[in-house]
């Protein structure tokens, strides 16, 4: 850890895991990376939301981006997925300049977003049928891979049922398969959990690593809930105030607070706490939990 010109510390990784600003690699990495942004930046007039971020993420690996209400992290990842354009920087999405090509990154990827977006009048097949239609997937092959897709999200036998009797977690997971129906290489998901029981939840983070391990995929997600980073996420970023504060696996970071049995909770309110008022809300919850957890 290092000292920030503010006072506070602050975790830079070293030139060896190169994946932070582009001033720490003393040598040139032989990793691809999947996804790497230069100073990349969005601008709402004079309010900064996204500043200046320098990142790399290599492929097939879940990716977690946290960071308190207003960090940036949506915004982050609606600018990789073309549907905000940044104020300025630079990007490349598997390989693709992101602002001279957008519609090429568009056939590598896979977003769901925060909220519910599957049609509810229409079936669950219908659903997966009219996106691979707009993939333009050839009739053959379409119907094969929305019989894999209705599998690997545990619909078949519902796949005829409107999607407005299935529950949130039955949406979430056909949202996630109609986003790969086109065998993505990068799946953008937005708070994919949130609002759901922890059985759906849990069915969606089998779903998720299924991705990674058995197609190498790469994911990266937006969460808010550090059990699920933990449980699922090779490496996380913690955004504050449009900047990332902090990079590595969980048990790096976990390492780099040098108390004893430290959490991810403990993690995420040095570095999200005591910035503003919204760090010190997610601070005192982190505290709650650990004391609860403590008296049983």
């Amino acid at each position: 850890m290092t000292m920030s010109t503010d006072g506070s510390r602050e975790r830079i990784e070293t030139p060896s895991n190169p994946e932070l600003h582009g001033s720490l690699r003393s040598v040139p990495s032989p990793v691809r990376w999947i996804i790497e942004t230069h100073s990349l930046t969005k601008k709402y007039h004079d309010h900064v939301v996204v500043d200046g971020l320098t990142l790399a993420i290599s492929s097939g690996q879940i990716f977690g981006l946290l960071g308190p209400n207003g960090a940036g992290k949506s915004t982050f990842m609606k600018m990789l997925v073309t549907l905000l354009p940044p104020t300025s920087g630079t990007a490349s999405i598997a390989g693709i300049d992101l602002l001279q090509h957008p519609s090429l990154v568009r056939q590598e990827i896979g977003y769901v977003p925060q909220l519910l977006s599957a049609d509810s009048m229409l079936t669950g097949y219908e659903n997966l049928l009219i996106f691979a239609q707009l993939y333009d997937l050839p009739r053959q092959e379409r119907t094969l891979r929305i019989e894999q897709a209705l599998k690997t999200a545990g619909l078949s036998d519902v796949a005829q049922n409107l999607v407005g009797t299935y529950s949130g977690g039955m949406i979430r997971r056909l949202e996630i398969v109609t986003a790969t129906l086109h065998r993505p290489k990068i799946l953008f998901l937005d708070e994919p959990t949130v609002g759901l029981d922890p059985v759906a939840r849990h069915g969606i983070w089998r779903q998720i690593r299924g991705f990674v391990d058995d197609h190498g995929m790469t994911v990266v997600l937006t969460t808010h809930q550090m059990d699920e980073a933990d449980a699922i996420c090779d490496r996380i970023a913690i955004m504050v105030s449009g900047k990332v504060r902090a990079l590595g696996t969980v048990d790096e970071l976990k390492a780099g607070m040098n108390i004893p049995e430290a959490t991810l909770d403990d993690v995420f309110s040095f570095y999200a706490g005591s910035t503003n008022q919204t760090g010190e809300q997610f601070r005192d919850i982190a505290t709650t939990r650990r004391a609860a957890a403590r008296l049983g």
